[in-house]
């Protein structure tokens, strides 16, 4: 072989190298960002019906998806450095819940589509320009909190029929928290309750909060919330040391030894959740998807919890829960 065609031939397959190394690399799957805003085992039962959901769409964790899982542990400063972790990761779309961490993840970027499985009045928090178009890079679904407050006390009022004072804990760094605390407080002071407020904003601030409501409330209503979720054990734990009926709007809590909840069903939010992502991950815009609300509520009733707190609840009130552990 001569000189020249040698060089010819090893310029040729020098060419070809970049190619073939390109063509060999992965392929990026579409990533979903999951920015959860308590804990794995508190959020099992949402992610689980989430993931199932998108299976059933075609769209299967590993295979050609790929999920990236940050937990804020209750800490509401942690959302925003999540948030700008998944901008840095450049995600396909960012799934997340609750008031607090939709909206830093909404400050956090403008252009990466953002769902929320619940979000507490997106339009009065400014999250959404509206509920049949969103506009801007968010939407998802709709908890009205405030609009089922009065059912939980009416529901407790059941329970308690001797209910004098009523104790109402929120946390006073989520504005729709504080929200729903008011339209308890104001509900419950037109039927004659006296009320107490505590409004906590750390976990170290619980304790506290119940060496003070000693001896002024017959039950204690508890505003859901990721703070409040992530410390459910140690609330559940004084609320009973302290002999008191407690409500709640998620089901974990009365799992974990609350006496009962009312509210949306999680888990089916988080299905209805992964539709949107399906839709947004085939090229529909988050600001042409109508913000929806839920239509599964589920009374949950802990019946051990009642026989502790001695409570004889009526049968006709046990036949409405939707779930009665004992």
């Amino acid at each position: 072989m001569r000189r020249r065609e040698f060089i010819t031939l090893l310029g040729s397959a020098v060419a070809t190298w970049p190619l073939a190394a390109r063509s060999q690399q992965p392929t990026k799957l579409p990533t979903i960002g999951y920015l959860g805003a308590t804990t794995p085992s508190v959020e099992s039962q949402r992610i689980a019906a989430l993931v199932q959901r998108l299976r059933e769409f075609g769209w299967i964790e590993s295979h050609n998806l790929t999920i990236e899982y940050r937990y804020a542990e209750g800490r509401s400063e942690r959302y925003a450095e999540l948030a700008a972790e998944f901008v840095r990761l450049n995600v396909d779309v960012i799934v997340t819940y609750g008031t607090p961490a939709v909206t830093a993840t909404k400050q956090a970027t403008a252009v990466i589509p953002i769902v929320f499985a619940v979000a507490g009045d997106p339009i009065g928090s400014g999250l959404v320009s509206s509920l049949p178009r969103p506009g801007g890079n968010l939407t998802g679904l709709s908890l009205q909190k405030t609009d089922v407050a009065d059912k939980r006390l009416e529901l407790l009022r059941e329970v308690v029929p001797v209910l004098r004072g009523l104790a109402v804990m929120a946390n006073a760094g989520n504005p729709v928290s504080v929200r729903e605390m008011r339209e308890v407080e104001a509900t419950a002071r037109r039927l004659g309750h006296k009320v107490a407020i505590f409004e906590i904003q750390r976990a170290e601030d619980i304790a506290p909060t119940f060496e003070a409501l000693k001896g002024r409330a017959d039950a204690l209503y508890v505003c859901g919330d990721p703070l409040v979720d992530t410390n459910r054990i140690r609330i559940i734990t004084l609320a009973l040391g302290a002999r008191l009926p407690s409500m709640s709007d998620f089901p974990e809590y009365v799992e974990a030894g609350g006496l009962m909840s009312y509210g949306p069903n999680f888990p089916d939010l988080f299905r209805r959740a992964a539709s949107y992502v399906d839709k947004i991950l085939r090229g529909a815009k988050p600001a042409d998807l109508p913000v929806e609300q839920p239509t599964k509520f589920d009374l949950v009733i802990n019946l051990t919890t009642a026989k502790t707190l001695g409570l004889n609840l009526p049968e006709a009130f046990l036949l409405r829960a939707d779930k009665v552990i004992e």
